[in-house]
């Protein structure tokens, strides 16, 4: 008796732990196998040669150092001139991007800026706190911008979370944010290769909104946002500096 006596809140806890676990298994949401495409039910990938151009090494080192100049230039933009861009040099830049476009999507591109502006405010009084606000003062930006009326394009860059076949299954898509991320940063380059500005841009909560408005499948996040054209006359940007090189890189 004193055994079980002993026994009995650990056998009581040990029950409480099990109808937990069962009542939390009962809420979870169900998920379908079957919506699912496996790997092995889709045909090999070919391969194909690839025969880069290759170059003789003072080539290389000229190229390197040309490269790092021009993308040196690049810095974050707000202030952009309503000047048109030429449409082609934008398409040839891009990649998987919805792009809008003025003076034909106007009433979006205003509809897009409330979206952000409304929810950046939240951020700014209310979800990021004191010492965010804080921090951002020394930049001179706030929840206002103008910039998404102004800039003659907005790039809003979305990840496919999976991909959907035309059978209606969910396809897997491995490391789509890295992925796409990489893709941003080679636009990044390509908008800077032909003088343009943008400043880079995450919309905190406004993905849904977004995706709504600008009509996107479900399977799509927005992971980031472009205000893209020519630097206004009068731009300015802060007055940051860049690390030098041994303190962004350890050499072994």
């Amino acid at each position: 008796m004193a055994l079980l006596s002993e026994l009995t809140p650990i056998l009581a806890l040990v029950l409480c732990m099990v109808a937990g676990f069962l009542f939390l298994k009962s809420r979870a949401p169900e998920t379908n196998d079957d919506e699912w495409v496996e790997n092995n039910e889709e045909e090999d990938l070919a391969h194909v040669p690839y025969s880069p151009q290759r170059y003789p090494e003072e080539t290389m080192l000229q190229r390197s150092k040309d490269f790092y100049s021009l993308m040196n230039q690049r810095r974050s933009v707000r202030f952009i001139s309503p000047e048109p861009v030429p449409r082609e040099v934008i398409d040839r830049g891009q990649l998987q991007v919805v792009l809008t476009q003025s003076p034909g999507h106007l009433d979006t591109k205003h509809k897009i800026r409330l979206i952000v502006e409304e929810e950046e405010e939240v951020n700014y009084r209310q979800r990021m706190g004191d010492k965010w606000v804080h921090d951002l003062a020394r930049l001179r930006t706030n929840w206002i911008k103008e910039y998404l009326d102004v800039a003659p394009y907005l790039i809003l860059i979305f990840k496919q979370t999976h991909g959907i076949l035309l059978n209606g299954k969910k396809k897997t898509h491995y490391y789509n944010e890295i992925s796409v991320s990489i893709s941003c940063g080679i636009l990044l380059a390509a908008l800077q290769n032909v003088g343009l500005v943008t400043v880079t841009t995450t919309p905190l909560n406004c993905g849904p909104q977004l995706r709504l408005l600008l009509k996107r499948p479900v399977n799509e996040k927005l992971l980031m946002l472009l205000p893209v054209g020519y630097p206004a006359a009068d731009a300015t940007v802060p007055d940051l500096k860049r690390k030098n090189l041994e303190e962004i890189m350890v050499a072994i």
